[in-house]
């Protein structure tokens, strides 16, 4: 029997928090779901399996989504391992979705804030017999975003 689960945020490690937290409210409305936070201390590095670590922590959520909404987590480790850039190919996470209403304008948007391209905007019949518009783009850290008009 499947246990009773909740999906409750998806994380993203920072390079730089601030610019990252910034781009996220510029280009889709989030907002702090709560005050910035500091944490350290053994209880952290037994829990991260770290040693040393020391964090600051984010959480957004999208303006109409209610208290209890998924959230995305942003976080800063005073030490961070760097690794490869995510690819859309590769095992393991791979993007966020975010549904918008014109994803032409969500596409000019994100690059005016500061991210870039990964593929081009594609329009494709729907087994419904309609549309759906969608685009793969990277925030300003590389991490992928797919932006797109249909779930």
């Amino acid at each position: 029997m499947a246990i009773r689960a909740q999906f409750r945020h998806t994380n993203l490690i920072a390079r730089n928090m601030d610019r990252l937290v910034a781009f996220y409210k510029e280009v889709f409305g989030f907002e702090e779901a709560g005050p910035e936070r500091t944490r350290s201390g053994d209880w952290l590095d037994r829990h991260t399996g770290l040693e040393g670590v020391e964090l600051r922590v984010i959480h957004l959520r999208l303006p109409d989504a209610g208290e209890h909404a998924t959230e995305l987590e942003i976080i800063a480790y005073n030490k961070s391992v760097p690794g490869k850039r995510p690819e859309l190919n590769r095992f393991g996470f791979a993007h966020i979705c975010f549904g918008v209403e014109d994803v032409k304008a969500a596409y000019a948007a994100v690059l005016a804030a500061g991210g870039g391209t990964l593929g081009e905007i594609i329009t494709k019949s729907t087994p419904s017999g309609g549309t759906a518009t969608a685009v793969y783009v990277r925030d300003p850290e590389g991490n992928i975003i797919e932006l797109s008009d249909k779930h």
